[in-house]
């Protein structure tokens, strides 16, 4: 088609006009809603929002189903107990599935069964089967679907939209659940209160479909492997010791615990709240339920411009401090008029805090690893609202609901308190691409991937007057090593030539060995810059790359191997 000579001309080539006179054009405004751009990510949301209202009219149904089966008030707390359990045993397991293979699958998968689930629930509440534990087995089954799509579907949203629209996709998903919120639990009130729980539990089947269908028709890039896939135990076991050594992301996962642990009870005790504060029925649950879901989506349209007003800190301590105030007014308040703006600060609150914390892991983590980050985060986020949920069940029973509510006032005050000691980073995207400076090197001994133990070896030559910043630098290049997968990381002097310093690990394998030298990233580049810097004299640092051998396993008559020579020192070590 023939350029239109009257078209105005495009943002992009008035940007490179611009840039031609010399002129910086001012930065464009950052919209929230970028994400929603990318059709697979508009697709997603719509669907989920409609997947969403079906899993929070199911809940209604669920929950209030159990107030007539049973008339213990833990058993009603452990509805919204049996659906986080899950999530806390199983996540850790599915994030390293999500991270090894194809994620889209892996949402297929977990979405099917819980649609299969839901099917059953329906069959036997249609048949009057259901008991107080076969209904709670239902909903831990649900909860486990869910253990299964979470890390798959949150580690996806950076397969879906730009790196820096992350933390905007992460609020917009957080919008989706909490429109669903605001207006699912009010219907879904109406219509167990219309045509029972049965209703209720097939409304959420038929909520799973268009998800699936979205899901079976996207085609996400697909990532070539040059490395075979870690087996689960060494996977998670790789995810672990990732969080175990990035600082910020402990830092969260403390705090979510904390968070998930106090915030749960307006949520675990909302139907009794409902029945026995406020003297309603399942019609008044939905629209206090509905209550905290508006609250929710009106601070996630906040967060924005929240985030540039405070800091990460500050934010997430004033969340926890109002939360805390909501839960207090909760207790005290017998009315709907009361309780109903009560919670929607607390709506407001909990989004902003699990959407910031939830951001903050996915900037803080590569892609690799960035699934079963997420699953540990979820781990100690439901790990901390089952706790909650049993706890603020216990509570209320033995002291009652409005002393169960103040207790918990309490626990989110001392949550805000761990912020003097655990401070959150900034909200801010590192680079965490692959650094790929290194090359695995040719070897002069036959080796598969499998063959290790791998020792490393590298010699630095630091003058005296460096050795301060040298210990320094390399205190955090520790982290970074162990972090990615190094054991046993020692750092030696020689004692007849103190200049002489050695750099020694080791992985069990080639192939691991290859594996932990690729992860290391752009980011970690700053640390192995000011340590090369600090080496003397005009030849790099000398690698020696060995692998260990026991005499007694070499045949009869054949000599020993000795390692390749030593050689300089590429990039990343």
């Amino acid at each position: 088609m023939p350029d239109d000579p009257h078209a105005q001309p495009t943002a992009d080539v008035a940007k490179a006009e611009l840039a031609a006179e010399g002129v910086t054009p001012a930065p464009e405004p950052y919209s929230a809603f970028a994400p929603l751009r990318q059709p697979i990510f508009r697709a997603v949301w719509i669907a989920s929002l409609a997947s969403n209202f079906g899993g929070l009219v199911q809940m209604v149904g669920a929950a209030w189903l159990m107030t007539s089966l049973s008339n213990s008030p833990d058993m009603v707390a452990l509805v919204q107990a049996s659906t986080t359990l899950p999530v806390m045993m199983f996540s850790l397991a599915a994030g390293a599935l999500a991270d090894n293979y194809d994620r889209r699958r892996i949402l297929l998968t977990a979405q099917g069964f819980m649609l299969a689930v839901s099917i059953l629930l329906a069959v036997f509440a249609w048949h009057g089967l259901l008991s107080p534990w076969l209904l709670l087995g239902f909903t831990f089954l649900i909860g486990c679907g869910n253990a299964l799509n979470n890390p798959a579907w949150q580690s996806s949203v950076g397969d879906m939209v730009p790196r820096r629209d992350v933390p905007a996709a992460v609020t917009l998903n957080s919008v989706a659940f909490n429109i669903a919120r605001s207006v699912g639990p009010a219907i879904g009130g109406a219509i167990v209160a219309a045509a029972g729980a049965v209703a209720a539990f097939v409304v959420n089947a038929f909520s799973y479909i268009g998800l699936l269908v979205v899901l079976a028709r996207w085609q996400p890039p697909r990532v070539e492997r040059v490395l075979p896939r870690e087996t689960l135990l060494i996977a998670m076991g790789a995810g672990v010791r990732y969080v175990a050594m990035s600082p910020n992301i402990r830092s969260v996962i403390l705090r979510a615990f904390a968070f998930g642990f106090g915030g749960i009870v307006a949520l675990a005790l909302l139907p009794l709240i409902a029945r026995d504060l406020i003297k309603g029925g399942p019609l008044v649950y939905g629209v206090l339920l509905g209550a905290f879901g508006a609250g929710a989506v009106v601070g996630a349209f906040m967060s924005a411009r929240l985030r540039r007003m405070l800091t990460t800190e500050a934010l997430v301590r004033a969340t926890f401090a109002a939360y805390a105030t909501s839960a207090a007014v909760m207790g005290v308040s017998t009315t709907m008029w009361l309780t109903m703006p009560a919670l929607a600060v607390a709506g407001a609150c909990w989004v902003l805090t699990l959407s910031t914390f939830n951001a903050t892991v996915q900037l803080s983590a590569p892609r690799w690893v960035v699934g079963r980050a997420l699953s540990i985060y979820q781990m100690a986020t439901f790990g901390g609202m089952a706790a909650g949920s049993w706890a603020w069940g216990y509570a209320t029973l033995h002291l009652g609901a409005q002393q169960a509510l103040l207790l918990s006032a309490f626990a989110l005050l001392a949550g805000a308190g761990l912020g003097l000691r655990y401070v959150l980073p900034p909200l801010e995207a590192l680079n965490l691409d692959p650094l790929s400076r290194w090359r695995e090197p040719k070897v002069a001994v036959d080796i598969e991937p499998r063959s290790g133990p791998v020792i490393v070896t590298i010699e630095w030559l630091i003058r005296e007057d460096d050795v301060v910043e040298f210990l320094k630098a390399m205190a955090e290049r520790k982290r970074i090593r162990r972090r990615d997968g190094a054991r046993h990381w020692t750092l030696l002097r020689d004692l007849t030539d103190p200049e002489l310093w050695i750099e020694r690990y080791d992985s069990p394998t080639w192939v691991e060995y290859v594996r932990q030298a690729q992860r290391v990233t752009q980011a970690d580049a700053e640390i192995s810059d000011r340590v090369r810097a600090l080496h003397k004299g005009p030849n790099p640092p000398v690698v020696h790359r060995m692998i260990e051998r026991e005499t007694a396993t070499l045949p009869r008559g054949l000599p020993a191997q000795h390692p390749h020579p030593p050689e300089p020192m590429g990039h990343g070590g």
